[in-house]
């Protein structure tokens, strides 16, 4: 049963993205508000999210989002476990502001979903072209923090399984550190429900908990990103016990 009801879930995602991208994409091309063509690209990720209740039993459960900036000129990046897919599609459907994401460009690729990712303003890197890809990273990062838009990254670089920590990168903080903003950290108990992997998913609650603001002045970008993965893995272990061995 769980099998099917994945099943229609990624049916209901493949069909929908279609008249979603179509819809953005003439947004875009009509000369329509970014934060229009911003609305439609969320709506999409909202439906996919909320979809995700009825049809795999999957709900979220978000707390600390008063640890959120309220100043709308106040950028902040984002630093976030990543255990699936979920996450990706959830944060634009929580946030009260635009995201963006950064990402490699062979995302781009995917027919509709990366042609929609493609209209955003959201930084896709080549990773082949090493420093030169960060420091495009950081040029467009900082414009769009400049303009309000939180800038979102996954620190571990790629999706990790339940109960493990991946290698975290300072890119994210070497961000926040050259635009002056501070960085949330925030911890998703995402493969509870929807493993790294496998294609079923189970029913159950995603906690998701957004950590308290680190200022980033004062801080070198390794002192910061340890800060935030300190918080992280901490409330990890809170969030979801079972997933970690008990301490000898």
């Amino acid at each position: 049963m769980a099998f099917i009801r994945s099943v229609l879930h990624l049916l209901l995602m493949a069909v929908t993205v279609i008249p979603y991208t179509l819809a953005l994409l003439a947004a875009r091309f009509g000369g329509a508000r970014k934060e229009t063509v911003y609305a439609i690209a969320r709506a999409w990720l909202a439906l996919s999210v909320h979809s995700a209740g009825p049809l795999l039993g999957i709900r979220p459960r978000v707390t600390g989002m008063e640890h959120l900036p309220t100043d709308p000129r106040q950028g902040v990046v984002l630093l976030c476990k990543h255990q699936s897919t979920y996450e990706t599609f959830l944060m634009p459907a929580i946030m009260p502001r635009p995201l963006a994401y950064v990402f490699k460009k062979e995302l781009l690729k995917i027919p509709f979903f990366g042609w929609s990712i493609g209209s955003l303003d959201m930084v896709h890197i080549d990773r082949s072209q090493g420093s030169r890809a960060f420091a495009k990273v950081l040029q467009q990062g900082r414009k769009l923090l400049e303009q309000g838009t939180w800038v979102i990254m996954f620190p571990e670089g790629t999706r990790v399984g339940r109960g493990e920590a991946g290698q975290y990168k300072s890119g994210g903080a070497r961000l926040a550190v050259s635009a002056g903003v501070p960085v949330v950290p925030i911890a998703v108990t995402s493969a509870r429900c929807w493993p790294k992997k496998p294609f079923t998913k189970r029913p159950g609650i995603v906690d998701v908990s957004v950590g308290p603001q680190i200022p980033s002045e004062g801080l070198t970008q390794e002192e910061l990103m340890q800060k935030a993965q300190d918080w992280i893995e901490a409330e990890m272990r809170r969030l979801d016990p079972e997933a970690y061995p008990k301490e000898q």
